[in-house]
């Protein structure tokens, strides 16, 4: 139990920020989900932009890492190049 006004104020704003922060981190992992299970590569390329940005509003006010954003980033770009390449590699009639 806090012992002061000011601990008390601490604990009722922490736990005001957790779950502000639970709700962004629970949308951008929603966003990268709905991305892999994107069957093409055209709806992947639509959603990526909006992916991106979640992504980095939530590494603008540090629910997550600037370099684990970066590092989420590139990973779903390489995953949205190798949904291009099967739909390159099919045999043009």
């Amino acid at each position: 139990m806090p012992n002061t006004k000011s601990a008390e104020k601490r604990n009722k704003t922490n736990q005001i920020r957790n779950e502000r922060n639970r709700i962004r981190r629970s949308t951008m992992r929603t966003a990268i989900k709905k991305l892999r299970k994107a069957e093409s590569y055209e709806a992947a390329v639509a959603l990526l932009p909006e992916v991106f940005s979640t992504i980095d509003k939530n590494a603008k006010v540090r629910v997550i890492h600037p370099r684990t954003a970066a590092r989420y980033k590139s990973r779903l770009s390489l995953f949205v190049q190798t949904l291009k390449k099967p739909a390159e590699a099919q045999p043009k009639a």
